[in-house]
């Protein structure tokens, strides 16, 4: 299999971000990428969810974190264990 080169455009703060995550995983930008690849050929598809953003005022206001912010299962576990000194 031969090597192509593949020349993209992206923010620079988001690439900067991108990296120091890569880094943290001990990857760089060209294995995340083929992996990114690999997934989309494994799964025919992109291999996480992709929506569309209609933006209007009242959506901005309202909701517009849905969906962005999770809470871990155990987020009270650490206020349990601090009751007795609270």
């Amino acid at each position: 299999m031969s090597a192509v080169n593949l020349n993209i455009s992206t923010d620079s703060v988001l690439q900067s971000k991108a990296q120091a995550v890569l880094d943290e995983l001990g990857l760089d930008m060209s294995t995340a990428v083929n992996i990114f690849l690999e997934q989309v050929v494994s799964k025919e598809a992109i291999p996480f969810r992709v929506e569309r953003v209609v933006k209007s005022e009242r959506s901005e206001v309202m909701g517009s974190l849905k969906g962005k912010i999770w809470m871990a299962d155990d987020f009270d576990a650490p206020l349990e264990e601090m009751s007795e000194y609270m």
